[in-house]
This record gives structure tokens, sequence and C-alpha cells, in this order.
């Protein structure tokens, strides 16, 4: 290599660092735009956090027992089977608009290999079951819910994805759209060709460069509306009119125990319709769960 050729390479590598410099500003600006995109599909929501505090048979709840009315039975799927509560909201702690302020929000599910999800229709409420109660009757016993329950083989395998019984803490925040929502591509390409139409293609290019790279805009966690996350892919699609996250539990891996499993690191949702949700309509609501 002659002294020439060293020039030659030394005078090259300030062009690769500004190629490099260039390409990280490309990248910022493009976080930027995204930062500032998602923002504006941002909506209340309920977070959930599980605790370790013994829920009383009123109180929000993540398993355990669940509130039946003195004259009403344990929820049952067509052959007789009981149905067990995945989780009970006070909704007395809820302050989402459309949501009902009062009363038990309840959903319970069967304790078998599927978790009581029905691949064939997962509306059909048989094998789970959302309930509310508006004026529960608070005369009722935890000991008299118990002695309704169906005696369980200790042989029989429990599927059932919540281990053991948790409490709850709602508090009030905002969610932006997650990039699992079968929503996220058409909503993102709206408000880019709205806010940047002179570059609005060229921002669209990859709509890979939307989601985030650390994978933080999934939609996961347990929440009351805001936007929902799939392991997989979302069961809506377009015209359906589930439009609202009535609930959603996923996995929950505390201290090194599972708190909840759904299958192998799953997460689990229930859709409404928004005005069936306002008028305290829970017959026709989605239930789904997902795992890798």
């Amino acid at each position: 290599m002659g002294l020439l050729d060293l020039f030659k390479r030394k005078d090259s590598v300030p062009e690769k660092v500004e190629s490099c410099e260039k390409t990280d500003s490309a990248a910022n600006a493009v976080k930027e735009i995204r930062d500032k995109i998602l923002q504006k599909t941002a909506i209340p929501c309920m977070k959930l956090e599980l605790t370790d505090t013994k829920p009383g048979l009123f109180d929000s709840k993540v398993g355990g027992i669940g509130y039946v009315p003195r004259d009403a039975k344990i929820p049952e799927d067509s052959e007789g089977t009981q149905l067990r509560l995945l989780a009970q909201i006070n909704c007395a702690e809820i302050t989402l608009e459309n949501f009902p302020r009062q009363g038990l929000l309840q959903f319970w599910i069967l304790n078998d290999d599927a978790s009581g999800l029905n691949f064939t229709d997962i509306t059909l409420q048989d094998t789970f079951r959302v309930l509310y109660y508006k004026e529960p009757d608070r005369t009722v016993t935890e000991k008299e819910v118990c002695e309704k329950m169906q005696d369980v083989s200790s042989d029989e395998e429990d599927y059932f994805p919540v281990r053991g019984c948790y409490g709850l803490a709602l508090s009030a925040d905002m969610d932006t759209i997650s990039s699992s929502d079968y929503r996220f591509e058409n909503c993102i390409k709206k408000l880019v060709r709205q806010d940047y139409p002179e570059k609005a293609e060229q921002l669209l290019e990859n709509m890979d460069d939307f989601i985030d790279e650390d994978g933080e805009d999934w939609g996961g966690g347990h929440k009351i509306g805001g936007y929902p996350g799939f392991t997989q892919w979302d069961p809506r699609g377009e015209g359906d009119s589930h439009d609202v996250l009535l609930f959603q539990l996923d996995s929950d891996y505390h201290d090194s125990e599972d708190r909840v499993l759904w299958g192998d690191c799953g997460i689990g949702n229930f859709f409404i319709n928004r005005e069936k949700l306002k008028n305290c309509n829970f017959s026709d609501v989605i239930y789904n769960w997902d795992c890798c």
C-alpha cells in the first residue's frame, strides 16, 4: 500500500461518519414524528396492579371467591360444570366514561385446557360469563358462596390461569394505540397524511418505523379501557362492533412466581360494543386469549 492509498483511506473516514450521522438524524426525526403521532391516539384507561392484600367478597380482585346473589347459583356451562372467577371489579373505582360507576363487574371462565375459550364462537357465553350486579346484596357472606361450590376432585388437572387470589389497585392513566391493535396501521397512516402531507408517503414507506423497537407499544399489561395487546393477532377486524377493551389480564410473574399465566406467557382480554357498555348490557362480549 502506498502513501497515496493511506491518504485516500483517511479521507474516506469522514464520509462514513457523515453518512452515519445522517442515518441517525433521520431515525431520530422519524422517532420524534412517531411519538407525536402516537400521542394523538391517546385515550383514558384504568391501569390495574395485582396486590398481595386479601380482598373481601365485594372488593376488586383477580381469582378467589366472587359475589353470588343469595338466590342465584355459581355460573355453569351447558354441561353443568361451574365456572371460576377470573376477576371482579368494584365499579365505584372506575373513572372512565361509559363504564358503570357502581356495582360489581365479574368475569368467569371454565377451568379446562382452553381456559373457557370457544374457538368456534368467541362471543358465546357458555364456558365464560360476564356478569354485572348494579346493587349487590351486601348481607351475603363468603361462607354462603363457598357452600354453593361443587366439590372438585383433588387429582383434577388445574389449567386456571390465576394462581391464587390477589387484590387489585386501579389507577387512571392514558393509553396510546398498540401496534397489535388491528386499527394501528390505518390509524397511523391517517394521522401522518393529515399532519405531514408533503412527506407522508416517504414516512409511510416502512410501517415498522412506527413500531417501538423495544416492544413497549404492544399493548400488554392489566387494564380496563385503552388499547389491547396480543401475542398473536387481534381477533377483531374491520367492521367489528366490539370497539371497547372491557378488561385485560396479562400474564404476571412476580418474586420468582407466576401469579397469572395464560398458556406460555399469553394474555387474555374481553371486548364490548360502546353503546351496549353504556347500557350495561354485557350479553354480547368477545372473550379471547392467546400465547406465543
